[in-house]
C-alpha cells in the first residue's frame, strides 16, 4: 500500500471535530494504545467493534486481538469505531474517509479490516463503515487493493445474512486464528500477491478454520427451505471449525488494558477469569459455542489484575466470565484480592450472579473494598415449570434464601433478570414472575425489618439462537410478547401492598424480531440489511435509532421475491429434517446432540452439568480436540510483598 494512500486524515478530520458531539471519542491517544511504524510492518490489521466509541472501546475481545497481533514483529493493529450520524454526514460532505483512532489512517489502507460482532444488531453499522471507508460493499465487488473483510465474535457463528458483504468469517476465539492469518497474509504479499485476492481467501479457507462464504453455493427447495450448502471448488472444506485456545494462563491479555478518553459503558478494569460455560441453558448461544470450560489458575488471575491495575489506574476489577461464581476457586480469588487491596481501596464485581452458586461470605469479599451496589440474579423464568424446560435449575427455594440472606446483611436492592417468549411459555408462567417478585419484597421486608428495599424485574425477550437446543424453536411474535408483558405490568402495579417497591423494565417484542430475523437468517436476509442501511438504518441495537417500521417494510420488499417472511424466518418451528444456515460451521455441537436437548425441554427435562457429572456426548471435546480445565490448583493468593520503598507511578507511595 503506498504511504501516500495510507496518510493520516486527522487535518481533514479535525476540522470538522468542533461541529459534532463528542468530539473526544475520535481523536485517539488512549493510555496503553499502540501506533507503530506504518512502513516497518508488513501485514495490516484494521480492528472495529462496530457501535459507538462508549460501547466498542471497552470491548475485551477487540482489545485482546489489538494487543496480541502489535506484539508481533512487522505486525500493526489499529482500532476503528462507528462514527454517530452527525460526524458520518460531515465526512460524507468533505470526504473523510473512515479511520482508525490510532493513527487516523484510512480503514482502506489496510490488509485486513477485521469486525467483532457480538449481537446482529451491528450489521447496518458494518455497512456504514465499509461505505464511509470507499471499499465496496458487496465482496465481489472488492479488487486487490482493498482490505480482507474477516467477521468474528458470536455473531459470526452464523454469518449467512452479511455472505454478500464479508470476504470471510472466523469462529471461536481469536488469539491463536489472527496469527495465523496474518502468516497466510505475510507468505501471499512476500510472493507479489499471487493470484490476487481469490488465491489468498482459497490459502485461507484450505486451513479449514477460516470460513469463504463466496466458495460456496446454497442451493433451496420449493418450498423456500435450504436444500444443501455445497463447496463450489476443490480444495475447500465441506465444514468449518470453531477455534479453541488452551491454557488461558498462556494468554494473558489484554496485558496493557485501553484507558477510554470519554465515558465508557465500562469504567473498569477486566480481566477474563474462564472461558465457557456447561451449566447447558437451552436458551444461551453463548454458553454453547464456547464450550469447553476452560479456567485460568488463581495464580494467573492475581498477575493479570496487578499488572492491570499497574497499567490503568482503574480502582475497579471486573471478574468476567458467563457464569463467574462457577469458579472453582471463586472465594480463594475474591478473598486474594481483596486482602491484596484492601488498603488501595479497590472494588471487584462479578457481572451477574447464579442464584445457586451465591453465598454471603463471597458477596462480603466483593464488596469489602469498594461500594455496595445491588445485587443481580437471573432466574430467567418466573415458574418453576419453565425453569425445568430452558434447564435453569434453580428452585424459587433457592432464590427466596438468596435474596433474604442478601436483605439480611444489608443489601436493599437486588434486581431480577427474566425472559419472556421461551418455548412452550404460557401466560401463567409470565405471571408467575410478579408472584416471585411480592414473595422476594415480603421476606426483604421481615429479615431487614425496614420497607426500604427495592426489587427490580428486567424482562428481555426470548430470540432463539443458532447451535443451541432452541434453533428450531418458534419465536414469539412482537405482539403476543406485548400483550404479555402488559399483563405481567397490571398484575404488578395492581398491588397495593408491594408494587410500588417493585421496579419493572421491558423492552417490547420488536427489536427481538428483528434480532431473530438476523440471527437465524440466510443469504437472502443480506437483501434486507442493504435495504435497511441505505434506507438510512444505522445503530440498530440504540432504542432512539431503531425503527422497526423500517426494518419490516424493507423486509416485506426484499423478501417478496423469495416467496419467504419475516415470520418464516422468526416465528415458525423447524423440523428435524431441515437443513439449517448454519450447519456447514461446526461449533462442535453434535446435532442429534442438540435435536435431543430439544425434545427433552419439550418434556421438561433437566441435565446437569458435565464439569461435575459424567460426559454426555455433545460432542465438543473429541471433535475439537479439547477438554475441560478446572482447578482446583490448591493456591492461594498472597498479598504482594513491596519490594522497593519507591512511591509508585502517580506518586501513590504506600
Amino acid at each position: 500500500m503506498p504511504a501516500e494512500v495510507a496518510a493520516s486524515v486527522f487535518p481533514q478530520l479535525e476540522a470538522l471535530l468542533p461541529h459534532v458531539q463528542k468530539p473526544i471519542q475520535y481523536v485517539g491517544g488512549e493510555l496503553n494504545s499502540t501506533v507503530k511504524d506504518w512502513e516497518s510492518c508488513d501485514v495490516r490489521w484494521a480492528l472495529m467493534y462496530p457501535d459507538a466509541y462508549e460501547v466498542g472501546l471497552p470491548n475485551q475481545g477487540v482489545m485482546i486481538l489489538y494487543e496480541v497481533l502489535n506484539e508481533q514483529q512487522g505486525v500493526l493493529a489499529e482500532r476503528t469505531y462507528s462514527v454517530w450520524p452527525d460526524l458520518e454526514e460531515l465526512m460524507r460532505e468533505h470526504h473523510v474517509p473512515q479511520f482508525t483512532v490510532d493513527s487516523h489512517r484510512p480503514v482502506k489502507a489496510f490488509d485486513v479490516f477485521g469486525l467483532s460482532f457480538s449481537t446482529e444488531l451491528g450489521y447496518t453499522n458494518m455497512l456504514a463503515a465499509l461505505d464511509l471507508a470507499g471499499i465496496p460493499l458487496e465482496a465481489k465487488d472488492r479488487g486487490l487493493d482493498d482490505p480482507i473483510v474477516l467477521a468474528g465474535g458470536h455473531a459470526a457463528f452464523n454469518p449467512e445474512p452479511i455472505a454478500d458483504f464479508i470476504d470471510c468469517a472466523v469462529i471461536g476465539d481469536g488469539e491463536q486464528a489472527v496469527l495465523e492469518i496474518t502468516a497466510i497474509v505475510r507468505a501471499w504479499k512476500a510472493e507479489g500477491r499471487p493470484g490476487g485476492r481469490e488465491e489468498l481467501l482459497f490459502r485461507l479457507a484450505k486451513t479449514g478454520g477460516v470460513y469463504v462464504p463466496g466458495f460456496y453455493d446454497v442451493e433451496y427447495l420449493p418450498d423456500g427451505r435450504i436444500a444443501r450448502v455445497v463447496p463450489k471448488r476443490s480444495g475447500v472444506p465441506w465444514r468449518v471449525s470453531k477455534h479453541t485456545v488452551m491454557d488461558l494462563d498462556e494468554w494473558p491479555y489484554p496485558k496493557q488494558p485501553l484507558v477510554p478518553l470519554a465515558e465508557t459503558v465500562h469504567e473498569r478494569m477486566s480481566v477474563e477469569i474462564f472461558r465457557g460455560c456447561t451449566r447447558g441453558c437451552r436458551f444461551c448461544q453463548a454458553g454453547m459455542i464456547t464450550r469447553p470450560v476452560r479456567e485460568r489458575s488463581i495464580t494467573g488471575i492475581g498477575d493479570m489484575v496487578e499488572q492491570g491495575l499497574k497499567a490503568t489506574g482503574f480502582e475497579e476489577v471486573g471478574l468476567l466470565s458467563l457464569s463467574s461464581a462457577d469458579h472453582t476457586e471463586i472465594g480463594d480469588i475474591a478473598k486474594g484480592l481483596a486482602d491484596r487491596y484492601e488498603d488501595d481501596k479497590i472494588g471487584l464485581s462479578l457481572p451477574s450472579t447464579r442464584v445457586d452458586a451465591f453465598n454471603i461470605d463471597l458477596a462480603n469479599e466483593l464488596t469489602r473494598n469498594g461500594r455496595r451496589s445491588g445485587l443481580t440474579f437471573a432466574p430467567e423464568g418466573g415458574s418453576e415449570r419453565i425453569r425445568k424446560v430452558i434447564n435453569k435449575m434453580v428452585s424459587e427455594e433457592d432464590l427466596i434464601r438468596t435474596v433474604s440472606t442478601a436483605y439480611g446483611n444489608g443489601w436493599r436492592q437486588v434486581k431480577l433478570y427474566f425472559m419472556c417468549g421461551l418455548p412452550t411459555e404460557t401466560d401463567d408462567d409470565v405471571l408467575q414472575i410478579a408472584d416471585m417478585a411480592t414473595k422476594v419484597i415480603a421476606k426483604g421486608r421481615e429479615v431487614s425489618r425496614s420497607n426500604d428495599i427495592r426489587c427490580t424485574v428486567s424482562i428481555g425477550g426470548f430470540v432463539p439462537k443458532p447451535h443451541t437446543p432452541f434453533q428450531w424453536a418458534p419465536q414469539l411474535s412482537a405482539e403476543e410478547t406485548d400483550a404479555r408483558l402488559q399483563k405481567l405490568r397490571d398484575k404488578i402495579r395492581g398491588d397495593k401492598k408491594y408494587g410500588r417497591s417493585i421496579g419493572f423494565r421491558y423492552h417490547d417484542g420488536k427489536p427481538g424480531i428483528v434480532e431473530g430475523l438476523l440471527s437465524r437468517g440466510d443469504r437472502r436476509i443480506g437483501a434486507v440489511i442493504r435495504a435497511v442501511y441505505d434506507d438510512g438504518g444505522r445503530f440498530d441495537g440504540w432504542r432512539e435509532h431503531f425503527s422497526y417500521d423500517r426494518w419490516m417494510a424493507c423486509a416485506d420488499k426484499a423478501l417478496a421475491p423469495f416467496g419467504v417472511d419475516v415470520d418464516w424466518y422468526t416465528t415458525r418451528e423447524r423440523t428435524y429434517e431441515e437443513v439449517l444456515p448454519w450447519d456447514h460451521l461446526d461449533s462442535g455441537l453434535d446435532k442429534d446432540w442438540l435435536w435431543e436437548d430439544w425434545q427433552d425441554s419439550l418434556d421438561e427435562t433437566e441435565v446437569e452439568d458435565c464439569r461435575w457429572t459424567p460426559c454426555f456426548d455433545c460432542g465438543v471435546c473429541p471433535q475439537m480436540d479439547t477438554q475441560i480445565q478446572i482447578g482446583p490448583t490448591g493456591r492461594k493468593l498472597l498479598p504482594l510483598t513491596v519490594t522497593n520503598a519507591a512511591p509508585a507511578p502517580g506518586g501513590h507511595g504506600h
